[in-house]
């Protein structure tokens, strides 16, 4: 039976005691632990740890546990609570960072705090440097918290779609579109919210001037000689409002007294910035938002094979050098603006092409126990999407595994691309889950049944290709069929 309480214990043992830990978070499928001292980390273990898909970053401060959907939202609370603990007992000041964190301040730069995962891939195994990569997981940690919200609106949004074109329970339908859509409705609030957070602004503040874009007074406001429009903008909008906001509460609070701050600060922050949302950004915004709908809707109508086999081939390599998190707006603003984002489906190929390498090395490998004996352990989680374990695990640390298993994707993704084409789009109402697990999500222009029988055939073709292009190019010539690999690391780390 799991006991999260025991692997929370185990976890703050093994990674240096919670005097070592400076800061907890959670994304979709990891616990992510800001570590003082990389070095007191047991690595080895901390992956034999029961319930522990892989482990990233090990060696430095950002240490990522893979634990998988669903359990990481109960370990986490639970290595937060035995760090408060420790923290009200006086004996662990290092888990302050973790109760702060909790009660509205910003996580560190450090915690990458990514998506999604949006297929709930992979992130790069150690953190990345530089603005640009700094700057991509600061705007998928203000995105990242709301993804369980979009996961379970847009299942609900998928039964409601059912059932109104089955015809069924009339009566409950409208309900069911109220709850599935109040929060998409007013998901710039949460933006505002969260990025005024991240960036070290009051939150509520961040909101309140994001709140301006989804306010339906705003139709009355001209800007550059039109009418403006209750959300337009959207989530771009939003998270561009509360930087603005956030810039201005700082600026305010360094040059007013304590008297005038309480009074002028708020007053002077939502001004301001909510004239510069009315008056510029909303404008701009929306039309980067249009651009985007109309950018990705040519891409697969058009190019769509061509688009679909660089998204699902590259993918991967995107993610492990961080740059996929710049896809997590965008997937945000297709689904607020379409009701689904045709790009996520293609990515998903990714960790599709994945499980059917790591298939082919199973075969392949049939007399290396313990890599065998990962891959069973890891692959029911694959095909459910979770794809750390099989990547880090088997197909990396291969080398050529992993370029082959890229290939499967590819073709998943060139196979999904190929209908998109034929005007049969297949997108996700949500991101978040990928594999399997995307399939209650899945909808598109022509329904969710034609959705559902593409993907689940872009799927097929992303085993099928990964399995063959591992067993025929995955191995060196000189690999008997019978011989262990003893020598896993990671092609091109020596």
């Amino acid at each position: 039976m799991r006991n999260d309480t025991a692997t929370a214990s185990a976890v703050l043992a093994l990674t240096g005691g919670p005097a070592n830990v400076s800061h907890v978070t959670h994304c979709l499928t990891r616990l992510r632990l800001t570590v003082a001292d990389p070095a007191a980390v047991d690595e080895g273990a901390l992956r034999a740890l029961p319930g522990v898909l892989g482990v990233i970053g090990a060696g430095t401060p950002s240490l990522q546990v893979v634990l998988g959907p669903g359990v990481v939202d109960t370990v986490t609370a639970e290595v937060e609570r035995q760090l408060a603990a420790g923290a009200r007992a006086g004996g662990v000041r290092a888990g302050a960072g973790a109760v702060d964190a909790r009660k509205g301040a910003g996580p560190p730069a450090t915690d990458p705090g990514t998506a999604a995962d949006p297929d709930t891939a992979a992130t790069t195994p150690s953190p990345q440097k530089g603005p640009l990569a700094a700057a991509l997981r600061r705007i998928a940690n203000v995105f990242v918290p709301l993804i369980p919200a979009l996961i379970g609106c847009g299942i609900l949004a998928g039964i409601n779609g059912l059932l109104t074109n089955a015809g069924w329970l009339p009566g409950l339908t409208p309900a069911l579109a109220a709850i599935a859509s109040g929060f998409m409705a007013l998901i710039a609030v949460f933006v505002g919210y969260r990025t005024a957070k991240e960036f070290g602004g009051t939150p509520v503040l961040g909101g309140a001037v994001a709140a301006v874009i989804v306010y339906p007074g705003v139709a009355k406001v001209t800007a550059f000689g039109v009418h403006l429009s209750p959300g337009q903008g959207g989530v771009l909008g939003a998270l561009a409002a509360a930087l603005l906001a956030t810039r201005i509460e700082k600026w305010c609070r360094g040059r007013l007294p304590g008297a005038l701050d309480v009074l002028l600060t708020p007053t002077v922050t939502v001004l301001v910035a909510g004239l510069a949302t009315l008056y510029g950004l909303m404008y701009a915004a929306g039309a980067v938002a249009t651009a985007i709908g109309t950018g990705a809707n040519w891409l697969l109508t058009t190019t769509g094979a061509f688009a679909g086999l660089l998204l699902g081939g590259l993918f991967l390599p995107l993610v492990m050098l961080g740059l996929h998190q710049a896809l997590i707006p965008i997937h945000t603003t297709l689904i607020e603006q379409q009701g689904y984002t045709v790009l996520l489906p293609l990515l998903a190929m990714a960790g599709a092409g994945q499980v059917g390498g790591a298939l082919a090395v199973y075969v392949r490998l049939r007399h290396d126990t313990t890599l065998r004996t990962t891959i069973r352990s890891a692959l029911p989680a694959g095909l459910l999407g979770v794809g750390e374990p099989l990547i880090y695990g088997v197909s990396l640390p291969l080398g050529r595994p992993f370029v082959t298993a890229c290939v499967g994707g590819a073709a998943g993704g060139g196979f999904v691309g190929f209908f998109a084409m034929l005007g049969e789009q297949v997108g996700a109402t949500a991101i978040g889950p990928s594999g399997w697990a995307l399939f209650p999500l899945l909808t598109g222009n022509q329904g969710p049944a034609p959705a559902i029988a593409i993907y689940a055939g872009g799927l097929l073709t992303a085993y099928a290709v990964g399995f063959a292009a591992t067993l025929a190019f995955g191995f060196p010539r000189s690999t008997a069929r019978d011989t262990p690999v003893t020598d896993r690391t990671p092609a091109g780390s020596a």
